[in-house]
């Protein structure tokens, strides 16, 4: 069963092949990606659009498309992913999301992550579930906390070396019983 969730505004589903194009501009953007290791090209950000559809397909949840439920426009995608080993908080289920500019600041990622949460809780019956950023994405630590989640600690990423500006990061966190269904 691949589920899907709907909320307000928005419908968080398996991916498409018409998202591939949309999210490959969301994946190059400069703007959108400054947090992360790197812009994707259009090869690189299919692999991980087909990975993620694949994670899906086997789980039935994941990171989801989104799209707009008045228009049917993908903006993005909103969801969860499992963090097995690579951290030292690790085994845990990580909340992330990735916007199109042209929609930030309209609620769309803490909707969509509200959501999520209440997935994970509700359905998944999971404990806790974790988000973390580079320690000067302001903006997405914002959204972590419009969620209610709390700062944790500060850790360094273990795939960057001691000089890359993406080493230091911050982990949030929420636990099922501090979550307002």
């Amino acid at each position: 069963m691949i589920y899907e969730l709907c909320t307000e505004r928005l419908l968080l589903r398996q991916w498409k092949d018409s998202d591939y194009v949309p999210f490959a501009q969301i994946t190059s953007n400069p703007e959108v990606m400054k947090y992360f290791p790197k812009l994707l090209d259009e090869y690189e950000s299919n692999a991980l659009a087909e990975q993620i559809k694949f994670i899906i397909d086997v789980k039935g949840w994941g990171v989801w498309a989104v799209e707009l439920l008045e228009t049917q426009e993908f903006i993005g995608c909103i969801g969860l992913h499992p963090q097995p080993s690579k951290f030292e908080f690790s085994p845990c289920i990580e909340i992330g999301w990735r916007i199109d500019p042209k929609f930030w600041n309209q609620g769309y990622a803490t909707e969509g992550a509200e959501a999520c949460l209440r997935f994970a809780f509700e359905e998944l019956k999971l404990e806790e579930i974790v988000a973390f950023t580079a320690k000067d994405n302001l903006v997405s630590q914002k959204v972590m906390k419009k969620i209610g989640m709390t700062f944790s600690h500060d850790f360094l990423h273990p795939d960057f070396d001691d000089e890359h500006p993406l080493r230091e990061e911050k982990l949030y966190r929420i636990k099922k019983q501090d979550f307002s269904f």
